[in-house]
């Protein structure tokens, strides 16, 4: 069943050719060459571009999704990178542009589109080949450098990650689309459903703060030996143990084993509330919920259909309805230790699933 929308320009990007990329960077004061690469990104459009001065410096221009964030939001997206980088977290900041102000606007689609844009010094660097025991504890180490700026101030207008909010809207958007086949909506919606439920019942009493909240392997590069944290995009409200869950995401015992590192790491510099990891698979259910009502509503923009061309098969469905079903399982028990986990059978879901922006 193929989702139910219609195209719009808002969505589509398609005003955002190199050269409306280019005149909108050299309108905000930086002159470019004819030089403007497409870098991997499906929610936004990220380009690299060579400045017009004696060393051609390369950088990276980020066009925001219209119709996702407010200006407001991304600001704060901004704001919270430059704290972390004042303290020496090691992030990549967004570059003001003449005028200290690191957000501009260009108008796309005839006028009819306002897009916001910002930039950032081009990183290179690698993701980590392997999470072993070392990385374990640099990741909980930089997490928790991460999180102790975070907790020193709320996010004003970012979402909160919780079922209400992160899951609730995915159900609105899929209510919407009609995606999923007849025979398998009820049993996905009752699911998705039950994981709001025990999200928001485990989340009493335990510290919400400003996290990553998209803190994937993939969101990692690696320079000269140093861990650097990237794309603050989805920043929001959410309980820590969000951002432990996605850097280690596997139930096996190695990386349960693994996770008790990453502690040691972690607690170094700031307390862990253990308690929140029983909130690791409703968030990792809530996951699966949220990235189909963003492939729903992302659908009529042609980079959707080409890379997931599965999303319109029973069996993606089928596939996804058994990894929630099994979220909600283990989400009613207490976490797993390291003696006691087991390895995944065959045919359950894997990180590839949980992780579609990461390009392995």
């Amino acid at each position: 069943m193929q989702p139910k929308s219609a195209p719009t320009s808002t969505d589509l990007f398609l005003g955002l050719d190199p050269d409306t990329v280019l005149g909108a960077l050299d309108a905000a004061g930086l002159r470019c060459n004819s030089v403007c690469w497409p870098l991997n990104s499906y929610e936004n459009r990220v380009m690299e571009v060579e400045l017009a001065d004696a060393t051609r410096t390369r950088l990276v221009a980020k066009f925001y999704r219209p119709q996702r964030w407010t200006k407001e939001q991304i600001l704060e997206e901004h704001q919270f990178l430059a704290e972390l980088h004042a303290e020496e977290v090691p992030v990549v900041p967004a570059l003001p542009f003449a005028d200290g102000e690191t957000l501009r606007q260009v108008s796309v689609a005839g006028g009819a589109e306002v897009v916001w844009f910002c930039v950032f010094a081009r990183f290179g660097g690698r993701a980590p080949e392997e999470v072993d025991d070392a990385m374990a504890r640099r990741l909980g180490a930089l997490c928790a450098r991460i999180h102790a700026v975070g907790a020193r101030r709320p996010f004003a207008t970012r979402p909160r990650l919780d079922g209400s909010s992160y899951g609730g809207q995915a159900l609105q958007i899929l209510e919407k689309k009609l995606c999923i086949p007849i025979q398998l909506r009820q049993r996905f919606f009752d699911i998705a459903e039950a994981l709001m439920d025990q999200t928001d019942m485990w989340l009493r009493g335990v510290a919400t703060q400003r996290i990553h909240g998209d803190f994937h392997p993939g969101n990692l590069v690696l320079r000269d030996n140093l861990l650097h944290a990237l794309d603050f995009d989805d920043a929001r409200i959410g309980p820590p143990v969000q951002d432990l869950w996605m850097l280690l995401p596997s139930r096996d015992a190695d990386s349960v084993r693994r996770r008790e590192l990453f502690l040691e790491g972690y607690e170094q510099f700031r307390p862990f509330d253990r308690r929140s990891l029983r909130l690791i698979e409703p968030l990792r259910g809530l996951r699966l919920v949220h990235f189909c009502g963003w492939l729903a509503a992302r659908w009529h923009d042609p980079i959707f259909a080409q890379t997931w061309p599965q999303f319109t098969s029973e069996d993606f469905w089928q596939h996804t309805v058994q990894g929630l079903d099994q979220a909600l399982d283990e989400a009613t028990v207490e976490p797993l230790s390291a003696a006691a986990a087991v390895p995944e059978p065959a045919g359950e879901l894997t990180n590839a699933d949980y992780f579609w922006d990461w390009d392995k």
